[in-house]
């Protein structure tokens, strides 16, 4: 059976933008809204973990790679969404978070991520090399010949779990491969300044093309090399606290000129939240095959539970009514561990605590699975069990009031916050026209 990501490249190469948005995220609420609209559309998801959320010792999620499959089929099978619809992919795979190893180590830990990977069954691989371990000059760039001989080693790892695998699922997938990481590491920049969004320079890409091709050679991986399948470049663009940086087509001409050359090869675009939907489009058309969003999606189930929490407020005012309180817990939990957004966030305290609520970056998100705010949403959908009231659920939801009055949407708060995040999934449908891999 050949790899629906393989038609991407058919399909692009016939001059047909057809592409696929991955949905880089582990937040139940946006993965139901993601099955939710597959289905309706009759579509192929992408999911993926990236080496943050998900690895050997179980990620910040809690979850190893076996576990994070359970967790999708799970929720697949409650959603109604056939399995076979789905697609798993690894973000950022290599010595991300064990760069403090020096290399051996370091790639030891890589090489044992990418195994597990691809033995639960994740059939698309981002192998990411670019990052220094503790042995590596400080001072010095990383050669692109370090980072493909690195990346040939954990790319011999994932064919060796591939065989491994076959043993006891003779029919699985073949992973394919994508390579390249000029992207601000995965949870965005630490600048306290904004320097700006460059885009990949045509001379770079070939150079990473022709280092990988050259590594994988030379580790006797030619098979295995047809199956890269992308090169992740910048296109210039990126999110921001309060906006983003938008695709210019015009300053990427000589860029996305440049795959053309390669008959087997497409961009993957990461950073493409909060692209407007032609943005989104353009990049498609102009060969960029996968979009990544995570924080665009995650963002919107926030904007969704905050605009719940609001009208709860003004519902249960002066009531007995135990309210969720799950602003004001979101922001406790937020403030007990700076870790995940500190280096992230710049400015003033007020500037600061605005960034850790409304920051398109969304750094709340590394908080919704603790239990205190899982409690807090629970007790907000039961407030609201039997619906919203019409007048707040227009004045906080106008969209979804709109869907509620003409029958097209359940006025429940959990429908209501999926269907908020689908006004971005719609986004990303709009502009990958990813129905055409279905025929």
């Amino acid at each position: 059976m050949k790899h629906p990501l393989l038609k991407i490249i058919d399909l692009q190469k016939q001059g047909i933008p057809v592409g696929i948005y991955s949905a880089c995220t582990a937040n139940e609420l946006v993965l139901e809204a993601c099955m939710k609209r597959a289905i309706e559309t009759n579509t192929v998801l992408l999911i993926e973990a990236t080496a943050n959320q998900v690895d050997q010792y179980g990620g910040y999620t809690g979850m190893k790679p076996n576990d994070f499959v359970h967790f999708i089929n799970e929720l697949a099978a409650k959603v109604g969404l056939s399995q076979d619809r789905i697609i798993l992919g690894g973000d950022h795979l290599g010595p991300l978070t064990f760069t403090h190893y020096d290399e051996e180590k370091a790639m030891q830990e890589a090489s044992q991520l990418i195994h597990d990977y691809v033995v639960a069954g994740f059939t698309k691989i981002h192998i990411d090399t670019s990052m220094k371990v503790n042995s590596d000059n400080p001072n010095t760039r990383l050669t692109d010949e370090t980072i493909a001989r690195r990346g040939a080693m954990l790319a011999k790892v994932a064919e060796e779990a591939y065989q491994e695998l076959l043993k006891t699922k003779p029919d699985a997938l073949h992973p394919v491969y994508i390579v390249g990481s000029e992207v601000p590491i995965p949870g965005g920049s630490q600048d306290a300044q904004d320097s700006g969004v460059s885009v990949t320079k045509v001379s770079d890409f070939k150079a990473t093309v022709k280092a990988f091709e050259t590594a994988f050679s030379k580790e006797n991986l030619q098979e295995a090399w047809k199956y890269v399948i992308a090169v992740v470049v910048q296109p210039g663009v990126e999110e921001k606290d309060a906006g983003c940086t938008e695709y210019d087509r015009f300053k990427a001409t000589d860029l996305m000129n440049a795959i053309k050359e390669y008959p087997t090869l497409v961009y993957e675009g990461h950073s493409t939240d909060y692209q407007t939907k032609i943005k989104l489009r353009e990049l498609v058309e102009d060969g960029v095959g996968i979009l990544k969003v995570g924080p665009g999606l995650t963002f919107q189930a926030r904007e969704a539970l905050f605009a719940l929490a609001f009208a709860e407020k003004e519902y249960f005012k002066d009531t007995d009514t135990k309210t969720s309180h799950l602003i004001e817990i979101l922001e406790e939990e937020m403030l007990k561990e700076p870790k995940y957004w500190a280096k992230h966030y710049y400015g003033t305290p007020q500037e600061i605590a605005l960034k850790r609520k409304y920051s398109f970056s969304d750094r709340s998100r590394y908080f919704m699975p603790k239990e205190s705010v899982k409690q807090a949403i629970d007790t907000l959908f039961t407030n609201f069990k039997d619906g919203v009231p019409l007048n707040l659920l227009s004045q906080f939801m106008p969209i979804q009031y709109t869907k509620v009055r003409e029958g097209l949407l359940k006025n429940c708060p959990r429908e209501l916050v999926k269907d908020r995040i689908i006004n971005t999934v719609d986004e990303y449908l709009y502009a990958t026209h990813q129905d055409k891999l279905n025929d």
